[in-house]
């Protein structure tokens, strides 16, 4: 049964030139699990905040949305809220308590429901997602994953009959994101919840959904099963950049372009392997990688906490990185990878320890000298560098901070904006981006300040798979010209691909760091899907590229 018609729905945001979304026309029935995908501003957040008409932006609205036969326009106040929920990307925009027991029953007293119902329905919800352990801690306690849990509790006492999620485990480690989408599954098959779920991250919600609706500039390009757009979409759009963020069998599958069928899942990866690959051998991964012997960053024993009564985050952490080197960190939400780049920054002081930068202690470097051509830091929220009203303000001004004589600032602006390639947002307000472009855009303000050593925290948060692979070639030219990359991340892909070394943050301390071929085919969970599908028979592939390349060389069917 249809419960929700989207009919000519058409969308520009005030003073755009183009609209964000463009003549959508789709049906979704009770009970589907629908996967929205697209590259970054191509309209898919766009289309969920209309389909929830209390988050619907300001701007030019044509055509009409149904719920239950019911127009949006019609719908009672009361069963929007109820009936259609909303989970937003950032786990912190979204709770508005301080505790976790009353953000679980905020909804329902906003709803006007009898205390003893409240009572039952938030003691029920608590139980099915495992909340019981921390049902009476402060909300600003929680990690990352117990945060966006917390969210989704609260939207599921309020019993919806649709779920709306826009990058939800966007920024959670694999583990937290695989349990993330796990409960999305259960709550699909067990309550027959309707979900519609916009994500980058495709490798574990494209198998599970009922259709998969791929958008571009504004349009929907396909709407199908993901067994028939895994077939057939490397025929119909051979160059789409989408194909890069399709699951890592799919890519496999259709690079491969061996008549089969389409594995989507890594045990249907690993069978399809077995079947045409599981005879031939070819030469394993290079293993090792010749790195520069000058130290760019060197933590000694390094301890921090926040407070003096509050547990120590780092440590005894101790950690090199070479110069020239790209060195991604990994780790559960909460483990202290983030407060790890604030004390190579000099945002946080270390109370025991000592912080090398350049062969030169961190308290050596007076007033802003560690900034000044040295380091640059992109933290995990863009939001926080963007100051003036359009982007063109926010990179002049920064320019004029560094003393960049007047002829040289255009110049300059041109040439980063044309490498990150965002020169039609210049004249945009950073906070009208999506959050993949706000993250290209934060990352080119942060190069105009010409650092020797770039450290990024979830720098591919939001961001589709094209954009991922400029990125890749942004930092890749970065890393030719000498600059040190440190990064953490949840993207065990993107680390798989790019990093010189990847090493785990556990339990207050980096341990020790190794090659990605080598960190991660020792890994079972902090791992890629390619390696899960491969490793019996090619131990050290770990990129969808490796594996096709073993494919290529063993000659199999």
């Amino acid at each position: 049964m249809e419960i929700l018609h989207i009919e000519n729905l058409s969308f520009r945001y005030p003073k755009a030139e183009k609209y964000a979304i463009e003549n959508i026309n789709l049906s979704i029935n009770s009970g589907e699990f629908i996967v929205v995908c697209g590259e970054s501003g191509c309209g898919k957040t766009t289309l969920l905040k209309l389909l929830k008409k209390e988050l619907a932006p300001a701007g030019e609205k044509s055509g009409k949305v149904f719920y239950n036969g019911l127009s949006q326009d019609e719908l009672d106040d009361k069963v929007s809220a109820a009936e259609i929920g909303y989970v937003l990307q950032n786990p912190d925009s979204q709770i508005v308590t301080d505790k976790v027991w009353h953000e679980l029953a905020f909804g329902l007293e906003n709803l006007g429901i009898p205390t003893e119902t409240i009572r039952r329905r938030v003691g029920e919800m608590a139980s099915y997602f495992g909340i019981h352990d921390w049902f009476r801690k402060n909300t600003d306690e929680l990690s990352g994953g117990q945060k966006q849990l917390l969210n989704l509790a609260a939207i599921m006492v309020m019993q919806p009959k649709i779920l709306i999620l826009d990058e939800p485990t966007s920024q959670l480690d694999p583990i937290a994101a695989s349990d993330f989408i796990a409960t999305l599954q259960k709550l699909n098959r067990e309550l027959g919840l309707t979900i519609i779920l916009a994500e980058h991250r495709l490798e574990e919600v494209f198998p599970i959904a009922d259709r998969v609706i791929l958008m571009d500039k504004g349009k929907v390009l396909l709407c199908d099963t993901p067994k028939n757009i895994g077939q057939n979409f490397g025929k119909i759009q051979d160059d789409h950049p989408m194909l890069l963020a399709l699951p890592s069998a799919v890519r496999i599958f259709n690079a491969l372009q061996i008549k089969d069928e389409c594995p989507l899942t890594v045990k249907e990866g690993r069978n399809f392997l077995d079947k045409h690959f599981s005879n031939f051998k070819c030469a394993d991964v290079e293993l090792d990688y010749n790195y520069n012997n000058e130290v760019a960053v060197e933590l000694k024993n390094v301890w921090f906490r926040y407070e003096k009564d509050l547990p120590d985050i780092l440590c005894g952490t101790t950690v090199k990185v070479y110069k020239g080197e790209f060195y991604c960190i990994l780790g559960g939400n909460g483990t202290g990878k983030t407060t790890s780049l604030n004390v190579i920054s000099g945002l946080n002081k270390a109370y025991r320890g000592k912080v090398i930068v350049d062969g030169k202690p961190i308290k050596e470097y007076k007033s802003n000298s560690l900034y000044y051509k040295k380091i640059a830091f992109l933290p995990q929220n863009p939001e926080t560098v963007f100051l003036k009203d359009n982007l063109k303000e926010d990179f002049l001004e920064i320019l004029e901070a560094l003393d960049v004589p007047k002829n040289e600032r255009e110049e300059k602006i041109i040439k980063v904006s044309e490498k990150i390639g965002i020169t039609h947002l210049l004249n945009k307000h950073p906070y009208d981006l999506s959050g993949g472009e706000q993250q290209k855009c934060a990352l080119a303000k942060i190069l105009l300040l010409e650092p020797t050593i770039l450290l990024l925290d979830e720098p591919t948060k939001g961001l589709d798979a094209y954009s991922k692979y400029t990125l890749k070639t942004i930092l890749a030219e970065l890393k030719k010209d000498g600059i040190t990359i440190i990064i953490v991340t949840h993207d065990v892909e993107f680390a798989a691909e790019n990093a010189d070394r990847c090493a785990l943050f556990f339990d207050g301390e980096i341990l020790s760091a190794d090659t990605p071929s080598r960190f991660f085919s020792e890994n079972n969970f902090y791992t890629t899907a390619a390696n899960r599908m491969a490793r019996h028979l090619w131990s050290h592939a770990v990129t969808c590229e490796q594996v096709i390349n073993c494919c290529k060389k063993s000659g199999g069917d």
